[in-house]
């Protein structure tokens, strides 16, 4: 029998042609890697797709899970109701197995013909190669699993077999004992009502799950449940309502603490950069009568718009999402089109026939950048299943790019075949890549190259520590110099080589390298030895913080010695850092060329240096002031001698002068904590107190200049120089104001503070009060009464004229006038009483309101 795709020369036949060849990972599958493939037709004709379809179309439920039965009576039980089913794809599933593996090569599977079948196909599947048979015939390099959260993962290829966390137990069922008891046992962690309890049961789920090569994290979910953070209060009174009813807790705190766990491995997929897959919209038990996994349906009320939330929170972590409808499907491909961390994947369960997917998946290829779609996995139970499904896939993702792509819009078929590569294949492997994780080797299996670089490592790690070790004890005799270092990295070195069976003269640049990197190890202990040695030679009495704890009542000669360094980067010239040998003397290094010693606490030579340098470019050569009073020869400073180094907190600095009495400590000062006081005292020593190092750095902190005009304090220098904005006076001279003619500026005293006594205020009152009359008097007397202003009384308001009305020369709104006259306004026979009242008579003399121009 043919079909458009076995006639050459079609696009569709050619772009199928090629996607056939590509050797594919499954990312989902239900398979047991113990017994990943079928041992009899009763297993494949087992899978819920056939026992759910038989019983639709009238099996009795009792005839398929019959316990009394043997596989091969199944068999025959379930083909006799295979009739009904010849028109599905899942039908067609099946004669396509039968075809490609066991030879069978009628179109139909019946009563008269099955038998021969059942025991032709149980010879083949016999063999202990048929699993790998399976894979490699169906063109698939691994499948990935679905494994329970407490699988050891052990006794199967993981990368063959590729394990999966499922999730679904810890989200919905944490309720149900046994799920805890199994959480419990496999992570060793007893859920004690703590939240850190639970986080750390999870987390070691993630860590032994990340070690065994687990590539993702999955979930199927039901279309009520929306994704949520929920507080840590709420959280703990789920846990422990849980913890204390189990199967009778109240609903609201089971599915309170499912929100959590769900959150929690939400940001576990987070720490551990794993995929979480997830599977939306399945309703548990619809149809309870129905047979073993046929009970379940989609629901279209679910909506991606409840994990808005979680998409939005953890956008580094990526969501495979698979949907049950295609109207759910429109949803998921406009959430790909938005999100960068959502994936369209696969075509699960009810959507997995011909005509939803090319509905579906045209709609995604239209849409949906072509790396961010997954195309298909197999959801299959047995690998005889992952060819027929993969390949039903393939013929529809050929025909849509043929029609679609090549057809439609002119595209070349190389060009359609790379677009079906990028959803086939390589998305899944971009998306979910192989972890490099620890493998157990065989005793007699040479190591490998990275094996042997660890183990130089190891080596030169061991002998640096031993190093260092040695250093810090007391006994020259445990001391690890550099040649015996070197002895030990090169003794390794060589019978790790010689024991690793390399050929000669290989180029083995893992070892290459392994070696170079314990050389400089090696050097790094030798520092350390070196370092060590020279700290012996000075006695535990020239420890500055020993020395101080020794001074009861320290005095600028007990501290003179000490040097103090500022704990910012001292910048030491090259030529002074090369002759107090902390830097090299190469021909690279220029005049200019300054060198940055960035770690004042640890005790080097550089810091020293750099102070001595300080100090001698100060001075002449002759005598100098030093810190108590007397002088000191510039040639008495010894070269190799070394000065004990306190790190100094600048704002423990005193501004002391030169004279020996303002050296001296201040005793009368308060010694009240600051504000600086609470950061961590870098000057003081071990259990010594605040007062004690206080007085040491007022005392010996003092920093003298030497200039031509005596000895300058250091903050006086600063001072001096200082790029701060002059001060100005605020209250200017009255010559300053003189000389800008301001006559109208008062002065004041700022200083001077407002009175607000009575005498006061009242000189600056008018003296003559203002005369308002006798308000008190009686209505009957003579007083002038309050009359109304002109024309109060001829406003009317109506209706019209509460009205905005639009000017119409100007546009302006304003409030209409009644239809009547214009008001008119009440005289006294043409005298007006007002201007008479208030003499403006002169106003009805000028009056030529009356007057009309020509």
């Amino acid at each position: 029998m043919s079909d458009v795709f076995s006639q050459s020369g079609t696009a569709r036949y050619d772009i199928y042609t090629e996607l056939a060849s590509l050797r594919l990972i499954d990312p989902h599958t239900h398979i047991n890697p113990h017994s990943p493939a079928s041992t009899t037709l009763a297993d494949l004709l087992g899978y819920h797709y056939y026992t759910e379809l038989a019983h639709s179309a009238g099996m009795p439920k009792s005839r398929i899970e019959d316990k009394a039965i043997g596989p091969k009576e199944l068999v025959e039980r379930l083909v006799g109701g295979l009739g009904p089913l010849e028109n599905t794809v899942q039908y067609s599933w099946l004669i396509k197995i039968c075809r490609t593996f066991f030879g069978f090569d009628e179109d139909r599977l019946h009563l008269n013909n099955w038998e021969e079948l059942y025991d032709r196909s149980e010879s083949i599947m016999s063999s202990a190669q048929w699993p790998d048979m399976v894979l490699d015939q169906s063109n698939v390099e691994a499948v990935f699993l679905t494994n329970d959260f407490d699988d050891d993962l052990a006794g199967f290829d993981t990368d063959r077999y590729i394990p999966c966390l499922r999730t679904d137990d810890l989200v919905f069922h944490l309720a149900n004992p046994t799920v805890r008891e199994r959480l419990a046992k496999c992570t060793g962690i007893e859920l004690d009502g703590s939240l850190s309890s639970l986080r750390e049961s999870l987390r070691a789920l993630f860590v032994h799950f990340v070690g065994r090569g687990a590539r993702a994290c999955a979930i199927s979910l039901p279309p009520t449940f929306t994704p949520t953070p929920v507080a840590d209060g709420r959280a703990t009174t789920a846990l422990d309502a849980v913890l204390q009813s189990g199967l009778m807790a109240d609903d609201s705190n089971k599915e309170a603490l499912s929100r959590r766990v769900f959150w929690t491995l939400a940001e576990l997929c987070d720490e551990f950069e794993l995929p979480f897959d997830l599977m939306i919209g399945v309703n548990r038990k619809v149809y309870p009568e129905g047979v073993f996994q046929g009970q379940d349906l989609y629901d279209s009320r679910v909506s991606l718009i409840q994990y808005r939330e979680l998409f939005n929170t953890f956008p580094d972590v990526k969501f495979p999402v698979s949907v049950l409808a295609s109207v759910t499907n429109q949803e998921l491909v406009s959430y790909a089109w938005i999100f960068p961390n959502v994936y369209p994947n696969g075509h699960w369960w009810y959507s997995n026939t011909p005509s939803t997917i090319t509905h579906d998946l045209a709609a995604r290829l239209e849409a949906v950048p072509q790396t961010k779609m997954i195309g298909y996995y197999s959801d299959a139970y047995k690998l005889e299943f992952v060819w027929p499904k993969f390949d039903m896939y393939r013929k529809v993702l050929a025909g849509v790019l043929a029609d679609q792509f090549v057809r439609d819009q002119g595209w070349s078929i190389e060009r359609a075949v790379d677009l079906g590569r990028k959803v086939l294949k390589e998305n899944t492997e971009i998306l979910f890549p192989r972890r490099v994780t620890p493998r157990d080797h065989d005793a007699n299996t040479p190591d490998s190259d990275s094996d042997r670089s660890a183990d130089l490592g190891v080596v030169a790690t061991a002998a640096a520590g031993l190093a260092a070790a040695g250093a810090s004890l007391g006994d020259d005799s445990d001391l690890m110099n550099i040649d015996s270092v070197e002895e030990v990295i090169e003794d390794s070195v060589e019978k790790l080589v010689d024991e690793s069976g390399a050929a000669e003269g290989d180029d083995d640049e893992s070892v290459i390298g392994a070696a170079v990197g314990a050389t400089g190890l090696a050097a790094v202990a030798a520092g350390l030895a070196t370092e060590a040695t020279s700290d012996e030679a000075s006695s535990e009495a020239d420890k500055p913080a020993d020395r101080l704890d020794t001074i009861e009542e320290p005095t600028t000669g007990d501290l003179a010695d000490i040097e103090l360094v500022d704990p910012a980067p001292v910048l030491v010239d090259s030529e002074e850092a090369v002759e107090a040998g902390i830097a090299p003397a190469k021909e690279t290094i220029g005049d200019d060329d300054l060198m940055t010693i960035d770690s004042p606490d640890v005790e080097e030579p550089a810091a020293e240096v750099a102070q001595d340098a300080t100090e001698l470019d100060a001075s002449e050569p002759g005598s100098e002031p030093d810190a108590t009073g007397g002088d000191v020869d510039a040639g008495d400073v010894d070269a190799g001698e070394s000065f004990d180094t306190v790190v100094m907190d600048p704002n423990f600095a005193s501004s002391g002068s030169d004279s020996g009495e303002e050296n001296e400590l201040k005793e009368d000062e308060p010694a009240g904590d600051s504000m600086d006081d609470l950061d961590d005292d870098l000057g003081r020593s071990d259990g010594g107190d605040d007062s004690l190092a206080t007085a040491a750095f007022d005392s010996a902190a003092t920093v003298i200049e030497e200039r031509d005009g005596g000895s300058v304090k250091l903050d006086e220098s600063v001072a001096e120089h200082s790029d701060s904005e002059p001060q100005l006076d605020p209250l200017p001279a009255e010559a300053e104001l003189n000389e800008l003619d301001l006559d109208d500026v008062e002065l004041l005293d700022a200083g001077e503070q407002p009175a607000h006594d009575a005498a006061s205020i009242g000189s600056l009152l008018d003296d003559e009060p203002l005369d308002v009359g006798d308000l008190t008097t009686p209505d009957d007397t003579d007083s002038p009464a309050i009359q109304q202003l002109r024309g109060e009384t001829s406003f009317a308001p109506d209706d019209d004229s509460l009205q905005l009305k639009p000017d119409p020369l100007t546009g302006e709104l304003k409030y209409g006038q009644s239809d009547d006259s214009d008001p008119v306004i009440p005289q006294s026979d043409g005298i007006d009483d007002d201007n008479d009242e208030f003499n403006l008579s002169w106003l009805d003399e000028d009056d030529d309101s009356g007057k009309i121009e020509g």
